[in-house]
């Protein structure tokens, strides 16, 4: 990482955290009143609002295909192909007809002002060298689902840094299959070139894919077991077709 080259970047990044504070008093009285649908439009405004202006902030650009795809209600599972930090942020900005938090992993927490807000969001922290937490995590993410809260998951496990994309963990399955909800593909592609390319936060020309919803419910077994497969086809066509785009 490149530290002075990275100075303005951070406080841009800083600087929109007040896209979040805005409504971080909604959401905390959303959830101390147990108002959880309250507590969804709070998390999806400031997530959006942040997202957004990120984008605008650092230069980059985001073309979306498929918004006819986006869910009106939840919950739901998205999943995604993960290139690099940036993802987070372009999930935020297009992902705007409901909620989600995000299953990230446990290192987030740590970074500053914005570990917090992992948490405030209802995303769930994972440790991937800790095989029994990471069960923990995933069943953490069941919980919020079964209480109507959304989530994304990006199934490699850990950002590819790069066009080439990782194989699925079958595990991220069960985030959807458990609580039986849909799961909405998504494919990404362009986010490495914001961060991981150059080692600092530049724009970059951003494209997405949102795909049609796939069911989990009353799946057979032999549907079950293919379906990591099936979701990491869908998504590999997507970024593959993103990337023959000039």
């Amino acid at each position: 990482m490149k530290i002075f080259g990275n100075i303005p970047g951070a406080f841009k990044a800083i600087n929109a955290l007040k896209y979040l504070r805005e409504y971080r008093r909604g959401i905390d009285e959303a959830r101390a009143a147990g108002d959880i649908e309250k507590e969804k439009e709070y998390i999806l405004k400031a997530t959006k609002s942040w997202g957004t202006h990120m984008l605008e902030t650092f230069g980059a650009t985001l073309e979306v295909e498929g918004r006819e795809n986006l869910p009106t209600e939840g919950p739901v599972v998205y999943m995604s192909n993960h290139q690099g930090y940036a993802d987070i942020i372009a999930h935020c900005a297009a992902l705007d007809t409901i909620q989600f938090g995000f299953v990230a992993k446990q290192e987030l927490a740590k970074v500053p002002l914005y570990g917090p807000w992992i948490l405030e969001v209802r995303s769930v922290l994972i440790e991937r060298n800790h095989p029994r937490e990471s069960i923990k995590a995933i069943s953490k993410g069941i919980n919020f689902i079964n209480d109507g809260f959304s989530m994304m998951i990006y199934p490699e496990g850990t950002r590819s840094q790069g066009p080439e994309m990782g194989e699925f963990k079958k595990g991220a399955m069960k985030l959807a299959t458990k609580p039986g909800v849909p799961i909405v593909p998504v494919s990404i592609d362009g986010t490495w070139r914001c961060f991981e390319e150059h080692g600092k936060m530049q724009g970059a020309k951003i494209g997405m894919i949102i795909h049609p919803a796939i069911e989990t419910k009353d799946l057979t077994k032999e549907e079950e077991h293919s379906l990591s497969d099936r979701v990491e086809l869908v998504i590999k066509q997507g970024v593959e077709k993103l990337q023959a785009q000039p």
